[in-house]
């Protein structure tokens, strides 16, 4: 950089790799997988491999302060049904990462117009259809399934996204090797939220 005494970075630039997989009906039901077992944060780290910071179950939910760090699920997962019940506080934001790199959206945006960064987006990249949200304080659930590239939300019961390919990598990733597994990922930095169920049911040919 001009007038910078430091020595030029070095960048490497990897093509996202072409995943084939689309979601037919030729994918079946593993056994289902609880990420979070309502005592403890056994299973989860934060997203750098460190123990998570902001973090602690209360009353049989895995809660942040609004300041931790975004926390990661030990084991990874590749095609997947994934069931997340999850509550947040006022004027609060936080979003569930699916193989750690596409977050879905989670916002207190009750009674707002949907768009690509409103509660229920494939955050930044795919807008829902309308916005499903309830008020602060209630528990929503998200059912989202990802096959490939393609996924669908439902959100409260409400499908807003339906088999839409997911361009790449949105801003919550904290891994960037799309051609492979990756853990779940749960914000906590952007204000208080709450989870009491995260459940994950891998899908198999």
């Amino acid at each position: 950089m001009e007038g910078s005494n430091q020595p030029p970075g070095e960048w490497t630039g990897v093509r996202a790799p072409v995943i084939n997989e689309t979601d037919d009906s030729t994918w079946r039901e593993a056994k289902p997988v609880e990420l979070f077992n309502g005592e403890n944060m056994s299973g989860w780290m934060s997203w750098d491999g460190d123990e998570p910071a902001g973090w602690s179950v209360k009353d049989g939910a895995l809660a942040s302060t609004g300041r931790g760090q975004d926390i990661v699920s030990q084991q990874k997962f590749w095609n997947f049904k994934l069931h997340v019940e999850f509550r947040l506080a006022e004027h609060s934001n936080s979003g569930v990462a699916l193989r750690n790199r596409y977050e879905a959206q989670m916002l207190e945006d009750y009674g707002h117009p949907p768009n690509t960064h409103s509660a229920g987006a494939l955050y930044s990249r795919i807008a829902p259809s309308e916005n499903a949200s309830k008020p602060a304080g209630e528990w929503q659930t998200y059912d989202i399934r990802l096959v490939g590239r393609q996924v669908t939300v439902v959100f409260n019961g409400k499908k807003v996204i339906d088999s839409d390919v997911i361009d790449g990598l949105t801003a919550m990733a904290h891994d960037a090797d799309e051609g492979e597994p990756g853990g779940i990922a749960l914000q906590g930095d952007h204000g208080p939220v709450e989870f009491r169920k995260i459940t994950i049911t891998p899908l198999m040919k």
